[in-house]
C-alpha cells in the first residue's frame, strides 16, 4: 500500500496595498494555530480552481477569482504527501469583509512581514520560493 497523497490548492491573494492574505489555523485543526495560505483539499471530481474559490467561500464568506498557477511543490510529511499548488487570486468584491467561518484569524501582510508568522512545512517551502530563498 502506497503513502497517502492529498491534492491541496492555496491562494495567493494580494490586496491593492500589495500585501497578502494568510489565515490562521484553528485551535483544535491539524497543525493547529500555523498561519498559512488559504485554501484546502482538492474533492474528487473538482478542477484545481473550483476546490480553491469553494474552500475559500467556505473559510470566509468570500469569492474569488482564481488566476493562473503561481508555483506548485511536493512536501512528505511524516504520514502523508501533499501536492501543493497555489493560484494567483482577487476578491470578486475587493470590499467584501473576511468572515472567520472556518479559520481562527487573518492578517494582510507583506513578504517581508511573513518570516514573523509560523507556516506548516508545505507553506514555509512556497513562502521560501515566494521569497525567492530557495536556489
Amino acid at each position: 500500500m502506497g503513502r497517502r497523497q492529498i491534492r491541496v490548492v492555496g491562494a495567493m491573494l494580494q490586496n491593492d496595498e500589495g500585501c497578502y492574505l494568510i489565515t490562521q489555523r484553528p485551535p483544535k485543526a491539524s497543525l493547529p494555530l500555523l498561519w498559512e495560505f488559504p485554501g484546502g483539499r482538492v474533492e474528487e471530481g473538482e478542477t484545481d480552481p473550483q476546490a480553491l474559490a469553494r474552500e475559500i467561500r467556505e473559510e470566509m464568506g468570500v469569492d474569488v477569482v482564481v488566476l493562473e498557477e503561481a508555483m506548485h511543490t511536493h512536501h512528505e510529511y511524516p504520514k502523508y504527501d501533499i501536492d501543493f499548488r497555489v493560484f494567483r487570486c482577487r476578491l470578486r468584491d475587493s470590499k467584501a469583509p473576511i468572515q472567520h467561518l472556518r479559520v481562527h484569524d487573518h492578517r494582510w501582510v507583506t513578504l517581508e512581514q511573513m518570516s514573523q508568522y509560523q507556516f506548516p512545512d508545505a507553506d514555509a517551502k512556497t513562502l521560501a520560493k515566494l521569497l525567492d530563498l530557495e536556489a
